[in-house]
């Protein structure tokens, strides 16, 4: 899809993540995975950039065949690192490996360019794409407003305040909420206020 550069994604969200190579059963299904869900991406106003160490027309090759062995279009630019220079920036390759595979490292990454979060698996089992929409929703569900997320959470449950931080106004928290644990919901969940 032609060069790319992290800087292009600016003013946006980005989920940067490796896969071990081209032509494995467990990427080929996360890739297969992410590309039906790239609409929910798009919705998050979140795009996908893949990266491993395979060559340009490897990933071509394996593109190809996904979408002729499985009617799957992968609809989003993959980056080639044959010298390994990323993946090891990146802390994707361990210094020590046997090989050049990339563990598959995952970079969630806000509009300003800053890594927010970080999942790392190793190469025998596959991200949950689900789990990779709540994250960046979380993250931007924080963003919006001065809240937490609790354990779990989807878009539209109700979301924590975040504890006081002077003894005042801990003591002075409403009764029926621990002060370490103030649940918010509906529209003052949206106004980050109880």
């Amino acid at each position: 899809m032609g060069p790319v550069s992290l800087s292009d994604y600016r003013g946006r969200w980005l989920v940067l993540f490796s896969h071990p190579a081209d032509f494995t059963p467990v990427c080929t299904t996360e890739f297969v995975a992410l590309s039906r869900a790239a609409d929910r991406f798009a919705a998050l106003d979140c795009a996908l950039l893949a990266i491993s160490v395979d060559s340009l027309y490897s990933h071509l090759a394996w593109v190809r065949a996904i979408r002729e062995n499985i009617g799957v279009t992968i609809s989003f630019p993959i980056i080639e690192d044959p010298s390994m220079v990323i993946g090891h920036a990146y802390g994707m390759i361990a210094a020590t490996a046997g090989d050049a595979g990339t563990m598959r490292s995952t970079f969630f990454i806000d509009p300003a360019g800053v890594i927010r979060a970080i999942t790392c698996y190793p190469a025998t089992v596959g991200r949950s794409v689900d789990e990779m929409l709540r994250l960046v929703a979380a993250l931007q569900r924080v963003d919006a407003d001065d809240v937490v997320t609790p354990e779990g959470w989807r878009p539209g449950d109700a979301v924590l305040m975040p504890p006081e931080v002077h003894q005042d106004a801990m003591l002075a928290s409403p009764g029926g909420d621990a002060w370490f644990h103030r649940l918010v919901e509906g529209a003052d969940a949206a106004a980050g206020a109880r």
